[in-house]
C-alpha cells in the first residue's frame, strides 16, 4: 500500500489529505482520508516548510486504519532534501514516523541550490518534477514516480 499526502491552508483552517493506492501505476485510489486542523498554519519560511506542514501530515496519518509501517512509501508534494545534508519536509516526516516508511518528495518547482534532486520529465512536459527520497534509493524513487498513472507532468494521484 502506498500513500500520497498534501496540505492546503486558509486563514482559519489547515487541511491535509491522504490518498491510498495499491501500486505505483494505480489509476484510482483505494481510500481517501482528510484531517482538518483549526487555526492558521505557521507562516512560510524557505527551508523550514516542515514547520508549516508536518503537524497536518501527522494528523492525517493518524487517521489511517492501520499503522504507518504497513505502507511501502509516502509521497509528498515537496522536498525530502533541500541539498546535501540539508533536510527538507519529507525528511522530517520520515523522522517523525520513526523511520519506518520511505518518503519520496515530488516538487513542482526547483529549490535554488539543491544539488541532490533528480529531475523527471513526464508526458509532453518540458518542465521537470524534482524527486528526492529517504529510506530508499533516489533513482528507484524517481522510477516509481515515472511509473505512476497519467500522461501529464503531474501523475494522476498527485494532481
Amino acid at each position: 500500500m502506498l500513500a500520497c499526502l498534501d496540505v492546503d491552508y486558509s486563514p482559519v483552517r489547515t487541511c491535509a489529505s491522504c490518498v491510498l493506492f495499491a501500486q505505483w501505476d494505480s489509476k484510482q485510489p483505494t481510500a481517501e482520508l482528510l484531517a482538518r486542523l483549526t487555526g492558521d498554519a505557521a507562516g512560510y519560511v524557505p527551508g523550514a516548510f516542515y514547520e508549516r506542514e508536518l503537524p497536518a501530515l501527522l494528523a492525517v496519518l493518524d487517521k489511517l486504519p492501520f499503522t504507518v509501517d504497513v505502507l511501502d512509501a509516502l509521497v509528498i508534494d515537496g522536498y525530502v532534501w533541500l541539498g546535501r545534508e540539508r533536510p527538507g519536509m519529507g525528511h522530517y516526516l520520515y523522522e517523525a514516523t520513526g523511520r519506518r516508511v520511505p518518503v519520496i518528495g515530488v516538487a513542482k518547482n526547483e529549490f535554488a541550490g539543491n544539488d541532490v534532486a533528480l529531475p523527471l520529465l513526464r508526458g509532453e512536459s518540458q518542465k521537470p518534477l524534482y524527486v528526492t527520497a529517504v529510506g530508499l534509493d533516489p533513482v528507484d524513487a524517481r522510477r516509481a514516480i515515472a511509473w505512476m498513472h497519467g500522461s501529464s507532468r503531474i501523475p494522476t494521484l498527485l494532481n
